[in-house]
């Protein structure tokens, strides 16, 4: 039997696991104070943290696959020593993770590359940018207190400019003005978009996807975007270009994302702006990409 490739995505031990009251301490007491605690209270099983669901998620759609074709992996500034802690609680949602790269306080950006990983997830924005800067999709995770969606489906959304696409548009957007930006677009309505960081991550999801009737599929996608007609037609035009299937397409022409995404369910939208993220983690839980010209 041919194996098929799998979609590896790395997350960090902070968007696992609620180690807020840990990182406090690390903060205000040191590294020592910090692993003491680890120790004295690694039988204590953490909270799930803002991408848990996610990673439920993620790993429960190997179930409806003839042979597992998504792994998440753990990458963690922890030791081994402190990250005791963190196994014992994957252990305890029984969450299907054995690999693991724990740190002692260095980036573990590094090892996103050996094992192959699609995405990398994680509270620290320095690592996330080390991630991006080295050609991977990568994201900090936002904080969110919103309900989670109770659907089993796994329902991921992404802004368009600099997130899936490149940010060769909305640098013309910035340095120009929106009528400069619409002109544009409808010049180069038939010219493909040039990728950005996560098309690699939305070709691997799509490749899952086409194992499933689309009515039957357990991922669902959608690009939100603040583009609006006429510069719609590019984006679709290059998703067609792509091979690549996006169930909704949102073209809200300015208007704020959240209630959207809300109404979409997103267990996670991608964004380049830091504003729109603010925003969108009032109601989903939110990915800031720190890339293109928006965060320069």
């Amino acid at each position: 039997m041919q194996t098929e490739p799998k979609l590896v995505v790395a997350i960090s031990s902070r968007a696992l696991f609620d180690l807020d009251d840990s990182h406090r301490i690390f903060e205000n007491d040191g590294k020592d104070a910090f692993c003491r605690h680890q120790v004295e209270h690694e039988e204590e099983i953490l909270k799930p943290g803002v991408a848990f669901p996610l990673v439920q998620k993620l790993l429960a759609i190997n179930n409806a696959l003839p042979q597992p074709q998504i792994e998440v992996i753990l990458l963690s500034r922890n030791s081994a020593d402190t990250g005791l802690r963190i196994f014992n609680s994957i252990a305890h949602y029984q969450l299907d993770i054995c690999r693991a790269a724990f740190t002692s306080g260095e980036s573990p950006f590094g090892y996103i590359a050996p094992f192959g990983a699609h995405l990398f997830l994680s509270t620290n924005a320095e690592d996330v940018v080390k991630a991006l800067d080295a050609g991977y999709a990568a994201a900090t995770i936002y904080s969110s207190s919103t309900n989670v969606n109770g659907s089993e489906q796994l329902r991921i959304a992404f802004d368009g400019d600099a997130v899936l696409f490149s940010d060769e548009s909305e640098q013309i957007f910035k340095a120009q003005g929106l009528a400069a930006f619409t002109e544009n677009e409808k010049a180069a309505a038939r010219e493909p978009l040039s990728g950005g960081p996560f098309k690699d991550f939305l070709a691997a999801l799509h490749h899952i996807q086409t194992q499933f009737d689309a009515e039957d599929s357990p991922i669902r996608t959608a690009l939100v975007t603040a583009r609006g007609a006429p510069a719609h037609e590019r984006v679709v035009r290059t998703l067609r270009a792509w091979n690549i299937r996006i169930d909704e397409a949102l073209f809200l022409g300015g208007l704020p994302k959240g209630q959207f995404l809300k109404s979409f369910g997103a267990d996670i939208f991608f964004d380049d702006q830091q504003g729109h993220c603010e925003s969108a983690s009032q109601h989903v839980p939110t990915g800031h990409v720190p890339h293109g010209i928006a965060n320069r």
